[in-house]
């Protein structure tokens, strides 16, 4: 189920509590996975419990502490266990003000993301006291493209496709922002997204 749908189709029932998901590319068991959030909202928030299966084929049913959440982290992404599905509980709103923050959080994702180009959304953590779509602009990498891969010129947060960029172009401008970061600040970075599979 991708998780914008989810978001959408439970706010036009008059249910509060995804209004943070609508604008957050993927699917609800990816989110499970990286307790995904914005505006406020987190995945951890709604969770109640979550179905998965381990690498024996054991299928097991966690509470929402078991989860063990953090900032874009949970017990899935440390162990290789497989999301089967989660259960959450939102409450019962009114929708005109459910629409009213999921018009007013989408304007502000036009305004200050790259709303409009293709990307795995925040390509960079947040660091406790540091800015680091600020760090990233000071060292003067906004706009700078490795093939089709682009850091975003309006969130350095970002890494967009500005057509037809590659795994490789976006894994190349992804460890030239990182170096030139810490070259410049001392400052390591690390990355929201994550990345699967074989480089």
């Amino acid at each position: 189920m991708p998780l914008p749908k989810l978001a959408l189709e439970m706010s036009k029932k008059g249910y509060t509590g995804l209004e943070f998901a609508v604008g957050i590319p993927g699917t609800v068991g990816g989110a499970v996975r990286m307790n995904a959030g914005a505006y406020g909202g987190e995945m951890q928030k709604v969770i109640i419990s979550t179905t998965y299966m381990d690498l024996d084929g054991n299928i097991k049913t966690i509470k929402n502490e078991e989860h063990k959440f953090e900032y874009r982290k949970s017990i899935f992404t440390k162990n290789k266990y497989i999301i089967l599905s989660t259960t959450i509980q939102l409450k019962k709103g009114n929708i005109n003000e459910i629409e009213e923050i999921i018009s007013k959080d989408t304007q502000s994702r036009k305004e200050k993301q790259p709303y409009n180009m293709p990307s795995a959304g925040s390509t960079f953590k947040r660091k406790e006291g540091i800015i680091t779509a600020k760090l990233i602009d000071e060292a003067g990498l906004k706009g700078y493209s490795i093939g089709d891969a682009i850091v975003s010129e309006k969130h350095a947060g970002f890494i967009v496709n500005k057509g037809n960029a590659t795994a490789q172009n976006v894994l190349d401008l992804i460890k030239h922002v990182q170096n030139e970061v810490y070259n410049k600040f001392n400052q390591k970075i690390e990355l929201e997204i994550e990345i699967m599979g074989e480089e």
